[in-house]
C-alpha cells in the first residue's frame, strides 16, 4: 500500500503540470479542474486513514524507500505515522474546501483573474504542504518545505489586496532567511552523523553527537521553523500576509503552513537532537508565552477582523511550542493536538472573515456596524461557534489543546526548572484570558449590537482621476442590500460544514486524536526518559 503515499504527490503534481502541458484543452473544464483532482487528493487521505493500522500508530506505516540520488546516498523515503497522519488529513481537507469556495460564484472574484495561473498554484501548494509531512529524510524534508513557499508568494502577490506587493515580499523574506539558518542546522546534522535519514536519527537519540553540537542544531534548526510557525518575535511577517492574501490563500496559510514549523519541531529537532532539546527548551517556553501574551493585546487593538484573526495565531501557536518546551507527553500530545485544531478553526475563521469581505466590501470591525446576528443570522450564528471554539470553550476542539498545554507546564520533564514553568503557566493563563476578551470584543463589535436598517455601511472606495474632486461624504456608492447578497450560500455551508462536524467531533471525543498521538509521543521522547 505504499503507493499511496507517492499518488499523494503525484496527483496534483501531475495535475499541475498537465496544466502547463495543455492549457487551452484544459480551459473548458477549468473552474472543476483543481476541484476534482483535490477530491482525489482527499479520498487517498481518507484510505490512508481507513487503512491505518490502530494498533501500533507509533510505527512507521506506508513506508517508500527508493533511491534518489545514489552517489550522495540521498532517497526518496516517504512514510507516516500518528503523528503525521491527522496532518495528511487536514492538509488535503482544506485544499479541497478551499477548491470547493472557488468553484461556484468565484468569491472575490479569483477566479476571473488568470484562472489557470490559480489552479496551478494551489496544486504545487499541496504538493509541498503534503510532502513535508510524508518526508523522513532530512533533504527530502527541506525541499518540500521550500516549495510551499513560492506558491504562497504569488498566491498573496497576485490575488491579494492592495498591500499585496509589500506582503509577499515580506513573507519570501523572512521564510527564505529562516530556512537558510535551518539548512545550516540540518547539514550539521549530517556532517556529524553521516546519515539523513530522519527515522535512523530519531532511533539513535543524537547519538554521535556532542551536546554543544545538538545545540547548536537546535537552534539552528529552531529559528528556520519558528519563522514559519511563527514564534514572536519573528512573526511580523504574518499579520500582514494575513490581511493581504485572498481567502484561500489565508486559510491554507494558517491551517497547513503555520502546522509545518511546528511539526518539525515534533519530527526533527525533539528526537534527533535530545540534548539540545533539553538545554533550550526553558528559552523555547519564554519565547512561547511571551508569544501568547503578545498576540493577545495585539489582537485587543485591532480593527481589521483579518488581522486580529492573525494575530490570534500567533498566541495560539504560543500555546503550541509551550506544550513543545515542557518535553513532557502531555504537553507535547497538547501541542499536537492544538495543531490541528487551530487549522480547524482559524480556517473556519478565516472563510468566514472572507465571507464577511465580500458582503460588506470591508473587514473593519468598526465599519461594519454590528447587528450581524440579526442582518444575515446564519453567517452570524457560525461566526459565533468559530470564535468559541478559538476562545476554548469546554467541549470544542480548541480547548484541549491549551489545556494539555498548561498542564504540561504545571509537571515538566525532568531537568527543567520547575518554579519556571510554573510561571509560563500562570502567564499562559493569563493569555488564555486575554484570549476569551478579544474574541468576545469582537463579537460586541460584529455580531452584536443594533441592526441597521438599508444596507452595509462601509463600502468600496470609489476612484477618482488626479482632476477630480475627491468624492464627498454624501456620494457614496451604496453597496448590494442584505436581500441580494443573502446569507449563507450554498458553496459556503459545503466549505464550512465539515470544519464545525470535526471542531465539534474532536472537542467531545478527543481521544480520537490522542489515541493516535501518544504512542508516537512517548516514542520521540524515549531518549529524555
Amino acid at each position: 500500500m505504499s503507493w499511496i503515499l507517492v499518488a499523494l504527490l503525484a496527483v496534483p503534481l501531475l495535475g499541475a503540470l498537465l496544466l502547463l502541458l495543455s492549457p487551452q484543452t484544459l480551459r473548458p473544464v477549468l473552474r472543476t479542474y483543481g476541484l476534482i483532482l483535490s477530491a482525489v487528493t482527499l479520498a487517498l487521505s481518507l484510505l490512508l486513514v481507513a487503512t491505518f493500522d490502530y494498533g501500533r500508530p507509533a510505527r512507521v506505516q506506508f513506508e517508500t524507500d527508493w533511491p534518489w540520488i545514489p552517489g550522495l546516498g540521498l532517497r526518496l523515503h516517504l512514510g507516516i505515522d500518528g503523528i503525521s497522519l491527522p496532518l495528511i488529513a487536514l492538509t488535503t481537507l482544506l485544499t479541497f474546501l478551499c477548491f470547493v469556495y472557488l468553484c461556484w460564484r468565484a468569491p472575490e472574484q479569483l477566479m476571473r483573474t488568470r484562472p489557470r495561473a490559480l489552479v496551478f498554484t494551489l496544486l504545487v501548494l499541496e504538493v509541498g504542504m503534503i510532502g513535508t509531512f510524508l518526508a523522513l529524510d532530512l533533504l527530502l524534508f527541506f525541499i518540500f518545505f521550500e516549495i510551499v513557499l513560492i506558491p504562497m508568494y504569488f498566491l498573496i502577490g497576485i490575488w491579494g489586496g492592495d498591500g499585496r506587493r509589500a506582503a509577499s515580499i515580506k513573507f519570501i523574506l523572512y521564510t527564505l532567511l529562516g530556512s537558510v539558518v535551518m539548512l545550516l542546522g540540518l547539514l550539521l546534522i549530517w556532517a556529524q552523523t553521516g546519515t539523513l535519514d530522519i527515522v535512523a536519527l530519531a532511533t539513535s537519540h543524537g547519538a554521535g553527537m556532542s551536546r554543544s553540537i545538538q545545540i547548536l542544531a537546535f537552534v539552528a534548526i529552531g529559528i528556520g521553523l519558528a519563522v514559519k510557525t511563527p514564534m514572536w518575535p519573528l512573526h511580523t511577517w504574518l499579520p500582514d500576509a494575513h490581511t493581504e492574501a485572498p481567502t484561500v490563500g489565508s486559510v491554507l496559510l494558517a491551517g497547513v503552513l503555520l502546522k509545518m514549523g511546528t511539526y518539525g519541531f515534533a519530527r526533527i529537532a525533539i528526537p534527533v537532537l535530545p540534548e539540545g532539546a533539553t538545554a533550550v527548551a526553558p528559552w523555547l517556553g519564554a519565547f512561547a508565552v511571551v508569544g501568547i501574551v503578545y498576540g493577545a493585546l495585539a489582537c485587543l487593538a485591532q480593527r481589521d477582523l483579518k488581522r486580529m484573526i492573525a494575530y490570534s495565531s500567533v498566541g495560539h501557536m504560543g500555546f503550541v511550542l509551550l506544550g513543545f518546551a515542557t518535553l513532557t507527553p502531555v504537553g507535547i500530545n497538547g501541542a499536537l493536538f492544538a495543531n490541528v485544531a487551530h487549522g480547524l478553526i482559524t480556517g473556519l475563521l478565516f472563510f468566514l472573515a472572507g465571507a464577511v469581505k465580500e458582503r460588506y466590501h470591508t473587514v473593519d470591525m468598526p465599519g461594519l456596524g454590528g447587528g450581524l446576528l440579526a442582518r444575515l443570522p446564519r453567517l452570524g450564528s457560525v461566526l459565533t461557534f468559530a470564535v468559541i471554539a478559538s476562545l476554548g470553550l469546554p467541549g470544542l476542539a480548541g480547548f484541549w489543546g491549551e489545556m494539555l498545554a498548561l498542564f504540561g507546564a504545571f509537571q515538566p520533564a525532568n531537568g527543567l526548572p520547575r518554579g519556571l514553568y510554573l510561571t509560563y503557566m500562570v502567564i499562559g493563563g493569563l493569555g488564555a484570558v486575554l484570549t476569551a476578551a478579544y474574541f468576545l470584543v469582537m463579537l460586541s463589535r460584529v455580531t452584536h449590537g443594533g441592526s441597521r436598517t438599508g444596507t452595509p455601511s462601509v463600502v468600496s472606495p470609489i476612484h477618482h482621476t488626479p482632476d477630480e474632486s475627491p468624492p464627498s461624504a454624501t456620494t457614496t456608492l451604496a453597496p448590494e442590500p442584505v436581500r441580494e447578497i443573502g446569507d449563507i450560500r450554498s458553496h459556503e455551508l459545503l466549505a464550512w460544514t465539515p470544519l464545525v462536524i470535526l471542531i465539534l467531533l474532536f472537542g467531545l471525543w478527543p481521544g480520537l486524536l490522542l489515541s493516535l498521538t501518544t504512542p508516537s509521543v512517548q516514542t520521540l521522547l524515549g531518549a529524555l526518559s
